[in-house]
């Protein structure tokens, strides 16, 4: 057994183990309570949270609707599914642990969905974690319920930023802080324009200076909770009673996929157990515009051969756009080096092109550009701004629809209902890979929470 102390989180000392959020419907009632049951902190999405059990937001009643209006009824089913599996999770919790929620705060309407949520489970949640963006108001929103609330942050920059713009106002609730590493993590990833994700940079000394900031602050007392590539805890015992990163916990997202409470381990199993280090891959196909990291199966191969046939055009003939091509009835014009590439596209069924909003196109074949174009019409406005369809929860500045990315509600409602796994976006840390290679998984051995939290205090 490891020597890994109880740290307080959220007013009660518990294990430093910490489920990791997985939205649409994922981190569930039921994963949660059993991970406070085991005396850890469990975590329910509240992202988008069972909607799909409540009413098929992408079928044909659905459609009829106008933009507005699905989005509307999303939020407020979202609402209804994230009350639902928080009441779960209290109950099966047997008032053990902790049980806190998390929210992106980059999807839609992400203020009233934690003021509505909050507001029907007084006294069932703990704590509110949340990412994706810069939260600015979670600290406003966590202390007006009297919840401590978690912002997760890939450097003591973004701390600062959020501390001293808003946090300060709200040090009361302040329980700790998310590192999230994000060169390692799963999801959506903080890797930033000045940072290369092919050159990982060293946690240990990102959460140190997040430490020495959280004393300049006089939060000493704060504890940093690890996430994103934590699979073995000996592998950080460096981490864990060291005066120079304070109090700590470790965030498990990856994991937890392969429990017995998991909604989605019968059908992610077989995948995630055979699963190389090659097939997890780091993309910027979300319409985010962030970086995530998923599995590269047949969605994101698709994507990146779409930007193999990305190609600058000109309306208007000029000295650099000087060679003219035929779409059917429409004529554009191209580089000259660009001709033949984009002549044999055409040959091989790639004949309708679509636009981009960086003044490019992409040539896709005639069905999947259809698909496409439905795909986008049938947005539900899951994010506060989403690239492929042009949604804009504000309402204001009009900009183009992205088809180099994809509906990315849709495709996650499919893996979390066990469909369509080859051809829908499967979020997984960069270290699922270690599911074929960790003992613990031999044969196929899917554990309970309780099992996998007794296996991570051993260290392994």
């Amino acid at each position: 057994m490891l020597d890994l102390s109880s740290v307080s989180i959220s007013g009660r000392e518990v294990l430093p183990i910490v489920e990791g959020g997985k939205g649409v419907s994922i981190s569930t009632g039921l994963t949660s309570g059993a991970f406070a049951a085991a005396g850890a902190v469990g975590t329910v999405s509240v992202v988008n949270a069972d909607v799909f059990n409540k009413c098929n937001v992408f079928g044909p009643e659905f459609a009829k609707k106008s933009r507005t209006e699905r989005n509307d009824e999303f939020i407020k089913l979202s609402i209804e599914g994230a009350i639902e599996q928080i009441k779960i999770a209290y109950e099966k919790s047997c008032g053990k642990g902790r049980i806190h929620i998390n929210a992106l705060w980059e999807m839609a309407s992400v203020e009233r969905v934690l003021e509505c949520v909050m507001e029907k489970v007084k006294g069932l949640v703990n704590g509110i974690t949340c990412g994706a963006g810069l939260p600015y108001k979670l600290g406003e929103i966590a202390t007006k319920y009297r919840a401590f609330y978690y912002p997760i942050v890939s450097s003591s920059r973004a701390l600062q930023i959020l501390y001293k713009r808003s946090f300060n106002k709200f040090k009361e609730f302040l329980g700790g802080i998310v590192y999230e590493d994000p060169w390692t993590a799963g999801g959506h990833i903080g890797i930033s324009n000045a940072e290369d994700p092919a050159k990982p940079e060293s946690p240990y000394v990102r959460i140190r200076e997040i430490r020495k900031t959280l004393n300049s602050f006089g939060l000493v007392h704060i504890p940093i909770i690890i996430a994103g590539g934590v699979w073995w805890l000996s592998e950080w015992q460096d981490y864990i009673n060291n005066p120079e990163i304070g109090a700590v916990a470790f965030q498990f997202g990856t994991r937890p996929i392969l429990t017995k409470e998991s909604p989605v381990a019968d059908s992610w199993g077989p995948k995630l157990l055979n699963l190389r280090k090659e097939d997890i891959l780091k993309n910027k196909f979300s319409p985010t515009g962030m970086y995530s990291s998923a599995i590269n199966n047949n969605l994101l191969k698709r994507l990146n051969a779409r930007l193999s046939r990305e190609f600058a055009y000109s309306d208007e003939k000029n000295e650099d756009f000087d060679t003219k091509i035929n779409f059917g009835n429409r004529s554009l014009f191209f580089k000259k080096s660009d001709e033949s590439a984009i002549l044999g596209f055409v040959a091989d069924g790639f004949s309708k092109f679509m636009k981009t909003p960086d003044h490019t196109l992409v040539l896709v074949t005639p069905e999947e550009g259809q698909q496409i174009l439905k795909d986008q019409g049938s947005c539900v406005g899951c994010l506060s701004y989403c690239k492929f369809s042009n949604w804009n929860q504000k309402g204001i500045d009009y900009f183009d629809p992205d088809p180099r990315s994809f509906c990315i509600q849709q495709s996650l409602q499919n893996v979390a209902q066990g469909k369509d796994l080859d051809d829908s976006l499967m979020f997984v840390g960069s270290n699922a890979y270690r599911f074929a290679e960790d003992p613990f998984y031999l044969d196929g051995n899917i554990p309970t929470v309780q099992q996998l939290v007794d296996r991570i205090l051993t260290g392994y």
